[in-house]
């Protein structure tokens, strides 16, 4: 019985004896937090920067960020802004004993290529691109040039298969056309689609500088590829006017309207020195003819490159609605930390 006790005795007292270490154990280590939180109190106290710091670098990646997203928001609500002067436009022919007449006046002209922006342009008829000429596969066409430039200059009809004679490369198939001077290019229509016309003499300059144009030429008989509801033309040029589509940068660049359920054409033309793949976002394209010429076998993308001097022809159907992003997908040559400019417009499918 004895032996019991003092079991008892013994464990009561381990009890006693724990309970007495923890608690000391327990002081000890408020103590330690007391100590160390008067410690971070006192450093605070002597360096109150570095408690900001962090609060500090938050709020100016915020305001950085608030700056940067108003100008990309600026540049947006601006678009499609507008400008003076429209290129591309339609010219219609005169008629001379069943010969379609165009004539091309080349000349120097400010051009406003984005808001407020104004550069020196050498132009067909005051606008740049040039205006665009539509005829017909056979017909008899005369093109006269007058030449009210400080140089020379001459017309090559870029992808048709013409007479030797009326190529338009000084010095090959003709004399330069000299400051003050005319010439005149005639000839039948031999190939269908799409082509262009721009200045071969000191060409890296005079068609940088504006001097170029669609040419486009439609089939003796139609073919399902003219059936569509739009025929949109791009001419994508990259000189001394910057990126540009039809002669404009974005926010001044014309956007592609159509109705959902419509079917349109877009007709690729570089006029430029570099490649730029053309990007649409929301629906594919359809590619249905390379430089003029109809593919056997049409293919699809969303994303085709289009090299300096090529044509390309692609159908989209418009089903999806809304506002498309649509530009080239170098995309140094659309967007930088200030915003879209350059080769971007939108394709705008409304319901």
């Amino acid at each position: 019985m004895s032996e019991i006790l003092k079991s008892v005795a013994t464990r009561r007292a381990f009890l006693r004896d724990s309970a007495k270490v923890a608690l000391a154990a327990g002081v000890a280590t408020a103590c330690k937090q007391d100590a160390s939180a008067t410690t971070v109190r006192q450093s605070v106290a002597a360096h109150p920067a570095a408690a900001g710091g962090a609060h500090d670098a938050a709020a100016a990646a915020l305001a950085n960020a608030d700056a940067m997203d108003a100008m990309h928001e600026k540049s947006i609500k601006a678009f499609p802004a507008k400008t003076s002067g429209k290129g591309n436009q339609v010219l219609a022919p005169k008629l001379d004993k069943g010969v379609k007449v165009f004539e091309l006046t080349a000349k120097k002209i400010q051009w406003e290529t984005e808001p407020g922006h104004f550069v020196e342009a050498w132009a067909y008829n005051n606008q740049v691109p040039g205006p665009q000429i539509r005829v017909r596969q056979g017909e008899r066409v005369r093109v006269i040039l007058h030449n009210e430039l400080p140089e020379s200059t001459a017309v090559h009809f870029h992808g048709l298969e013409l007479p030797n004679a009326m190529d338009g490369v000084p010095y090959i198939t003709q004399s330069p056309v000299k400051p003050g001077q005319k010439f005149t290019y005639e000839f039948v229509v031999p190939n269908a689609g799409s082509h262009m016309y721009h200045s071969h003499h000191d060409s890296a300059k005079q068609v940088g500088l504006g001097l170029l144009g669609a040419f486009i030429v439609e089939p003796r008989t139609p073919t399902p590829a003219e059936n569509v509801d739009h025929d949109f033309v791009f001419v994508l040029n990259d000189g001394p006017h910057g990126y540009t589509f039809n002669g404009k940068s974005f926010p001044a660049t014309e956007p592609l309207v159509a109705k959902l359920g419509q079917k349109i054409r877009i007709r690729f033309m570089n006029e430029g020195m570099m490649i730029h793949p053309m990007h649409l976002h929301g629906m594919h394209m359809t590619v249905i003819a390379k430089d003029g010429w109809p593919l056997s076998n049409p293919w699809r993308c969303d994303t085709l490159n289009v090299a300096p001097g090529e044509r390309w022809d692609v159908i989209v159907s418009c089903t999806n609605p809304g506002t498309w992003a649509f530009h080239c997908h170098i995309l140094p040559h659309a967007e930088s930390e200030h915003g879209m400019f350059g080769m971007v417009t939108a394709l705008v499918v409304q319901k």
